[in-house]
């Protein structure tokens, strides 16, 4: 619906050419904008309402887990469920971090929630197949879990923007009226979203300069020549991009057809889907940019580790 309407105001109302490179950037930038900003804003005015019903020292030990790695393990699996892209998910990131949860947890949260939704799913069962696509959200929620076991045993709280994520738990309040628990999730939204709304249009627009402006066919030229770091090269080229899950997946298909190993170009998605360059800039309002840089290089690591298993399992899930 939206996207309908942005495109009727450009095309319809003022009659903007529609193959033009730089109409297709403003649209791009228009409705992202439109829709990361809107998102932000109803997340976490939900999860505000909702922590008015559950304390946050009670999330908080619900994610923290008693067990090594139960917590993001919990985490990831509930990024499964939100069909957020790398951008998205910071607003739910943010919420976790004001109730105390731990940040390693968070970030299995933040790692997982862009990789792994259902029309993402929906695309890889019917280009892929059902081995591959099994093997793709396995491997999601593994990265998410253990990146994020790393994150937490590095005790990096000291990086987080204290005026956007303060760890400080809030004292347990009651509300009488279900509109003061409402009136309470909007101010979270309003507050957080005035302070970061900027910030999100700076990544947008780098975001759609990237779509738009990049080459399918410079991406597929450089990973045809590269041999063995194919995996490092695809994926060192997907970290900076950003794109729509829907669109990522055509892409990594048409790389394997034209011969690409399947590690490669599924590599290449995964950075894509869980990293991107606007998603550091809307963190950079967050965490310091030593966190974003060991975050970012964690993740990287372990999708180019990933890349290469594909590769060395491709006989068996084709």
């Amino acid at each position: 619906m939206l996207q309908q309407t942005v495109d009727w105001i450009f095309y319809g109302l003022f009659g903007l050419d529609k193959t033009s490179i730089l109409t297709e950037s403003l649209n791009y930038f228009v409705y992202d904008s439109i829709k990361i900003i809107l998102l932000l804003f109803a997340m976490i005015f939900a999860v505000g309402f909702l922590r008015t019903y559950i304390p946050p020292d009670k999330i908080r030990k619900w994610l923290s887990g008693k067990r090594l790695g139960f917590g993001n393990l919990m985490a990831s699996l509930f990024g499964t469920i939100t069909p957020f892209c790398s951008c998205s998910s910071i607003p739910i990131f943010i919420s976790f971090v004001k109730a105390g949860v731990p940040l390693g947890v968070t970030f299995s949260f933040l790692i997982t929630s862009p990789i792994i939704n259902e029309y993402l799913m929906v695309l890889m069962l019917t280009f892929f197949g059902w081995k591959i696509a099994a093997a793709y959200v396995l491997s999601g929620i593994l990265i998410g879990v253990f990146s994020g076991m790393i994150l937490g045993k590095m005790k990096l709280e000291k990086y987080l923007v204290t005026d956007i994520t303060k760890t400080k738990l809030e004292k347990e309040k009651k509300y009488k009226f279900v509109s003061q628990r409402l009136l309470f999730g909007f101010n979270e939204a309003k507050g957080i979203t005035k302070k970061i709304w900027l910030w999100i249009l700076v990544g947008v627009a780098i975001g759609a300069l990237i779509h738009n402006y990049v080459p399918e066919e410079l991406i597929h030229s450089a990973l045809n020549k590269t041999g063995i770091f194919s995996v490092i090269i695809a994926t060192l080229i997907g970290v900076p991009m950003y794109g729509n899950c829907a669109a990522i997946v055509p892409v990594a298909v048409a790389l394997f057809q034209k011969g690409i190993p399947l590690g490669t170009a599924l590599a290449f998605m995964l950075a894509i889907s869980a990293l991107s360059f606007p998603e550091a800039v809307i963190l950079r309002r967050a965490m310091k940019l030593k966190l974003i840089l060991i975050f970012f290089g964690i993740v990287t690591a372990a999708i180019i580790v990933t890349g290469y298993l594909f590769n060395l399992l491709q006989g068996i899930l084709v």
